[in-house]
């Protein structure tokens, strides 16, 4: 497979996690099914339709594969009875998987497409950062909630900083693009459920 190829796959992957945990925070506030597929594809797409604007992309990545879209679509219908009738409880547990899987994997398709771009390893690393966090952000406004990603202290960004420049390190070191991204995906993710697991937090305000 191509470096196109992997990404596409990884592109992918990544959209599916991100529409699950919009549907969860979306069953969450208990919203309609129609405001669960918007949140789906707000959380989906609004990273990397950010880091697309960046890139000069065009079209845009789910315009250009519009198959992402329906499989979103057909996510939320199939799986909207199943939060609604209780079948799936969305708790923060639930949440944090799907939320960390996204993390990783739209962390290396932001990095990897920056790299292809041409684009200096820092700025490759931010546009996986830009493509990991905004779908998550967007996702939270929209829910009228504070972003996560931005106030809860949990290093998630950091997660998604480190993994792209892991990414970058085995590029460097002569690993093929595909496998590094990979690891680096795979990294991010991990990083994200420790951090949940053992509650890591940044460095907050005192207390008043």
């Amino acid at each position: 497979m191509t470096l196109a190829d992997w990404l596409t796959v990884i592109e992918i992957a990544a959209t599916l996690a991100f529409a699950v945990s919009g549907l969860i925070v979306a069953a969450r506030e208990k919203l309609d099914v129609v405001g669960g597929a918007v949140v789906a594809i707000a959380a989906s797409f609004g990273g990397g339709t950010v880091r697309d604007v960046l890139l000069s992309r065009r079209p845009f990545f789910w315009v250009d594969h519009q198959e992402y879209l329906w499989a979103v679509l057909i996510l939320a219908a199939v799986s909207w009875p199943l939060f609604v009738r209780g079948r799936i409880a969305p708790s923060e547990r639930v949440l944090v998987l799907p939320d960390a899987l996204g993390l990783g994997l739209f962390s290396a398709s932001g990095v990897g497409l920056a790299l292809d771009a041409g684009m200096p390893m820092l700025v490759a690393v931010l546009m996986g950062v830009v493509t990991a966090v905004f779908g998550g952000v967007v996702r939270d406004v929209l829910c009228n909630r504070l972003p996560a990603a931005l106030y809860d202290h949990q290093p998630y960004a950091l997660c998604a900083f480190a993994g792209g420049w892991f990414s970058i390190g085995c590029v460097k070191l002569g690993l093929a693009h595909s496998s590094a991204l990979l690891v680096g995906a795979a990294l991010a993710s991990a990083l994200r459920l420790l951090a949940w697991w053992r509650g890591w937090r940044l460095p907050g305000w005192p207390a008043t």
